[in-house]
């Protein structure tokens, strides 16, 4: 039987692939610091319905003795631990290397020294591709996209790591990716696009969809940086965990290779349709301002997700708009805790 360590286990999507693993009766260890806003909530969750679930209370950068002996009684490793927003790296450079760079570093090494030689699926960023500011943008009346590539921005395209967030999780996913050759661990890059869904505590500058749904539900000021067409493929966190459990069956046709994980051309939004769509689900008139564009905003982001189909069989399955009703449902059916979690803002 595989074991399970989820790094970052009581984060969004964490808890949501701890959440399916132990449904399915897998052994599952969750490692966390806890530091992020609603972890404590996942994790209540994720107790309260699977008992029996593992909880290491662990620092990727420096509780090194605590990580390696998570790692090595496990057969499976998912490394979600992270820092993830881009405004934070550029504020904090130093914790962001920190967090992604050498916490991506010890996740590996922890692995290599493992005699059980575990998988490793690291997920990574589409930010390693950088700026992409040779790309033709076409300006439609409603949203923004991409002249050149209708399917999306495939693996082979070119790094460019922007910001140190990209920096960081570039120095990661290129490491991830190495030890699978120089150390014959098998490891899987997944350069993940939108990931929304449910329990997930989305803020401005990180998790646009639900903090969208949050601030909407709750009248928070919302407000919208640039004009609002920008456009990102989004995937539901079910469809992630699809991935996640698909490659890791899969492993011998992964390893060692680097994947696309979003929703591909076919599910796609741009800031001001999830505004709408909230409007329609919410069946209020939704209040938002405008604001300057944040440096480094790409008008459009899609990721070419065919590889992964190729290779391991999985594509996305739930549509933008029934992802974004399951998000609300979620958030209207917890609105006291959500309050909760939010009152300081």
């Amino acid at each position: 039987m595989q074991n399970y360590l989820i790094i970052g286990g009581a984060g969004f999507i964490g808890s949501n692939i701890a959440s399916y693993l132990c449904s399915v009766g897998k052994s599952v260890t969750i490692l966390d610091n806890f530091s992020r806003r609603g972890t404590d909530l996942n994790l209540k969750w994720l107790q309260t319905s699977y008992p029996d679930i593992k909880v290491v209370k662990a620092d990727v950068r420096h509780d090194l003795d605590k990580l390696n002996e998570a790692v090595a009684q496990n057969e499976v490793v998912y490394h979600l631990a992270a820092q993830v927003a881009v405004t934070t790296s550029v504020k904090n450079p130093r914790e962001d290397f920190e967090i992604n760079a050498l916490g991506t570093f010890n996740v590996l090494e922890a692995a290599r020294l493992s005699a059980r030689k575990p998988i490793v699926i690291f997920s990574s960023t589409n930010k390693v591709y950088g700026g992409m500011e040779d790309v033709k943008i076409v300006h439609d009346e409603k949203r923004y996209s991409y002249a050149d590539y209708p399917l999306g921005i495939p693996e082979d395209r070119l790094l460019d790591f922007h910001s140190p967030y990209g920096c960081s999780k570039g120095t990661g996913d290129q490491y991830v990716r190495d030890y699978a050759r120089i150390y014959d661990i098998p490891t899987v890059v997944f350069r993940q696009s939108c990931i929304y869904g449910t329990h997930q505590f989305g803020l401005e500058d990180q998790g646009w969809v639900a903090w969208f749904t949050i601030a909407s539900l709750l009248s928070k000021p919302l407000k919208i940086y640039g004009d609002g067409k920008q456009v990102r493929d989004v995937l539901f966190v079910d469809d992630l965990v699809r991935a996640f459990v698909s490659a890791t069956d899969n492993i011998e046709k992964t390893k060692g290779k680097i994947f696309n994980i979003g929703g591909g051309a076919s599910y796609t939004m741009s800031l001001l349709e999830l505004v709408s769509y909230l409007e329609e689900f919410l069946g209020q008139k939704i209040t938002y301002s405008f604001a300057d564009w944040r440096p480094g905003d790409q008008p459009v982001y899609i990721s070419d997700v065919r590889k992964a189909k190729e290779v391991f069989g999985w594509q996305p399955q739930i549509d933008v708009k029934q992802g974004v009703s399951k998000l609300v449902f979620w958030v209207k059916e917890n609105r006291a805790m959500i309050e909760d979690v939010f009152k300081d803002m």
